[in-house]
């Protein structure tokens, strides 16, 4: 990330110092400057709104678990015609920080079925989670309402547009199938 992102007020906690007998509450509202760092971050048009509230509890001895909801209005483009479209996310989030996961040395690994359990850091930069939680929130395709796909054929002069319909695999293999079925008859 930026290194304005890093800059959030309050955003790093060092679990160490933290008391493990109670939960420690935490809640991050970023400035309009924030706010739009984060959106060029994400490659969205802006965002309006945007607050990670929630807290830290102690597991045990070492162990740390954070819940939180995130809130965002969010501004991004339609992905079929380029206008802005807003989207409200309103999101849960958990995370569980242990201290005795293995350590993994591979160029690739498989993803846990417990996507929520991370290595205990030494110190937790909230703004991170925050930022990740709101990218993976994110709409995939976000679409207008009114953003109606036309479809479109182009070809050189005196040849004959292919369809979507002919476009799809098995396409010739039945038209080849139907002709041979034809010239049996």
């Amino acid at each position: 990330m930026e290194a304005t992102l890093a800059q959030l007020p309050s955003s790093h906690l060092r679990l160490s110092d933290l008391t493990n007998r109670r939960a420690t509450p935490f809640e991050l509202v970023p400035t309009s400057e924030e706010r739009g760092a984060i959106a060029k971050a994400l490659d969205i048009v802006a965002l309006k709104k945007l607050r990670f509230v929630g807290e830290l509890s102690p597991m045990g001895k070492k162990d740390w678990a954070l819940k939180a909801t995130l809130g965002a209005s969010v501004v991004h483009e339609c992905v079929v015609t380029l206008s802005p479209v807003s989207t409200r996310i309103d999101e849960t989030i958990a995370r569980r920080y242990m201290a005795d996961l293995p350590e993994v040395d591979a160029a690739e690994i498989e993803m846990p079925e417990d996507d929520t359990v991370d290595p205990l850091p030494d110190s937790l930069d909230l703004a991170d989670v925050m930022i990740e939680a709101l990218s993976l929130a994110l709409p995939a395709y976000p679409r207008a309402d009114d953003a109606q796909l036309a479809q479109s054929t182009f070809a050189e002069p005196g040849v004959t547009p292919m369809t979507d319909e002919e476009a799809k695999p098995f396409a010739v293999l039945s038209g080849l199938k139907e002709a041979l079925e034809n010239k049996g008859k």
